[in-house]
């Protein structure tokens, strides 16, 4: 069994007082799951980076254990360390001893978010993105100037211009997905009816950039549940499930964003409430965690939880009815991290990519590994985001694939800024959606 490089006895006595506040700090028989065995290390993207120890689970580990002893403090190296992790949680997937990273990690990023100040220019960026991302309004305002930009980038010297955005703003400006401010402002119908026989009666959570950026990929989703016999709600009231700055550790915001979507989807009768944005699914598949030591929401919040679904996870149980026409090509499938490790989700996107007649379905090489999206580390590590997303596009590349497909706009954005004009990518739904109404796959 091995230790990190350079450590001590983690069974030390604690020498001081914790460096996390009394508010969910890491629990101390978690800390202690962790046997520094180094299955994690493979998997994790930043360890595949650097080979650094403290940039890999264990090592981050070993940072809140020394931090809960009181034996280091928050600010330094270890907010440094711990800001550097993706979140990917393809390290839970790994491990044998059934260490939940994911939960000491959920503990450790609101500590540093509480209790660490951020320079001014970071403070500053990250404050820009949870003033915009999060607020559909202001999402489908800033869609306007958007769409009006990437005309103008057309232009060769507004384009070299913008290749010489520096760090932050550069990476921010290559991730700017297609702007369409018809799609920016569409609505999807409040009830689809099922067709034929009803099977299940289900709402959607259409999102926040996903439902202004990515529509299309909604009304794919609301089409494909109706053609499999689910009557589809999407209530007008829901707002943003907090996915975003719960994965960023803004505690607060996310949990008040959490109770009101539980207000909202409680009232409704339905099987199942489903999601097609990964990171959403994992966040709101959580909310009977997050809230369970609150005495008016736990209950409210488990009972939720209990009816998320993803729409894959929904497809395949119900199992194919409607019709599908062909799709004569060789598609690779990208395991979106909050799906496939967070949510445990991988066969159910393969099985229904497989109901579509004479598709080749094929695996990426390091399907395990992060393609450097990871909710917005994209923007604040544009460095290390930029290594991933280079990496997963040439494991794309060597499968010479037709069409590319992944459940979490994230991906889509990141894969393709990396890929270029190559492929097509796609939400598995749209694929879906287009072999069942028999007409020409989109290209985005």
């Amino acid at each position: 069994m091995s230790t990190p490089a350079g450590s001590a006895d983690t069974n030390l006595p604690q020498t001081g007082p914790s460096a996390f506040d009394e508010r969910r700090p890491p629990e101390r028989e978690l800390l202690d799951d962790c046997v520094h065995c180094g299955f994690c290390l493979p998997t994790c993207p930043t360890y595949q980076l650097w080979g650094e120890e403290m940039d890999s689970p264990r090592g981050r580990i070993y940072l809140m254990d020394l931090a809960e002893k009181g034996e280091i403090e928050l600010p330094g190296p270890f907010t440094e360390h711990i800001d550097r992790c993706l979140g990917c949680m393809a390290c839970v997937t790994a491990c044998p001893s059934g260490v939940q990273y994911d939960r000491l990690l959920e503990s450790v990023r609101p500590q540093i978010e509480r209790n660490v100040p951020r320079e001014r220019n970071d403070a500053w960026f990250r404050n820009a993105i949870f003033a915009l991302f999060p607020y559909k309004r202001r999402l489908r305002a800033a869609a306007v100037p958007g769409a009006l930009y990437q005309r103008l980038r057309k232009v060769p010297a507004v384009a070299k211009l913008a290749g010489k955005l520096p760090g932050r703003l550069g990476a921010m400006e290559s991730l700017l997905p297609p702007v369409s401010v018809r799609e920016a402002f569409a609505r999807l119908p409040v009830h689809t009816p099922a067709v034929g026989e009803r099977r299940a009666r289900v709402a959607l959570l259409s999102g926040c950039v996903q439902d202004v950026f990515f529509h299309r990929v909604n009304a794919a989703t609301v089409r494909v549940l109706a053609a499999e016999g689910c009557d589809v709600l999407v209530p007008r009231e829901q707002q943003c499930c907090g996915a975003l700055e719960l994965h960023a550790g803004r505690e607060d915001s996310a949990l008040a964003r959490a109770k009101r979507e539980i207000a909202v989807y409680e009232k409704l009768d339905v099987d199942h409430v489903v999601t097609n944005v990964a990171g959403c699914g994992s966040s709101m598949k959580e909310y009977g965690h997050l809230l369970a030591d609150d005495p008016e929401w736990a209950e409210r919040a488990a009972a939720f939880s209990k009816r998320v679904r993803d729409v894959h996870e929904v497809l395949a149980e119900l199992g194919p009815r409607a019709p599908r026409h062909p799709f004569r090509g060789r598609v690779a499938y990208h395991d979106a991290c909050h799906l496939g490790h967070a949510q445990q989700v991988r066969s159910q996107p393969r099985e229904v990519l497989r109901s579509i007649p004479d598709l080749e379905l094929v695996d990426l090489p390091e399907a395990a590994l992060c393609c450097g999206s990871a909710g917005i580390y994209n923007m604040i590590m544009p460095e290390a985001a930029a290594e991933l997303g280079a990496r997963k596009a040439g494991n794309v590349r060597s499968v010479a694939p037709d069409l590319v497909v992944t459940a979490n706009p994230g991906c889509l954005l990141q894969i393709g800024k990396h890929l270029g004009q190559d492929l097509p990518l796609l939400h598995p739904v749209q694929l879906l959606d287009a072999s069942i109404r028999g007409v020409p796959v989109p290209r985005s």
